[in-house]
């Protein structure tokens, strides 16, 4: 199965409100689903979201996944291979990563806060 996507043209994205944050993930970092399902049960489809991390937020451990993931900073820092909140390498607005399935990375970290685009996909069947 492709991933599947509803056409939808030109539209502004409210970027105020509709944020959660991901199970298993620090209260400040916050996902938008822009568009898309990705369906971990079932190991298909895919979905583009909005990534947010607020100022001082990070993440503890590295971790994998069974899917694609490309993502790129729109704005911000995003600190990777941290030991909590210190250390690590930054990155920062327009850097992109392209990842498969099962490759291990993070923890993450962010100083001032970043915004990141990211698209998580499984190969088709």
């Amino acid at each position: 199965m492709a991933v599947n996507k509803i056409h939808r043209e030109f539209y502004q994205v409210d970027i105020d409100s509709g944020w959660e944050t991901p199970k298993g993930y620090p209260a400040g970092i916050k996902q938008k689903i822009l568009s898309g399902t990705l369906d971990m049960a079932n190991r298909q489809g895919g979905h583009t979201r909005l990534l947010k991390f607020e100022p001082g937020t990070y993440t503890t451990v590295p971790f994998e996944h069974d899917y694609w993931e490309e993502v790129f900073v729109i704005e911000g820092d995003l600190w990777v291979g941290n030991d909590g909140p210190t250390g690590g390498e930054r990155f920062g607005q327009y850097t992109y990563c392209v990842r498969p399935p099962h490759v291990p990375h993070g923890p993450f970290r962010s100083e001032e806060g970043c915004l990141l685009m990211e698209q998580h996909y499984y190969d088709p069947q």
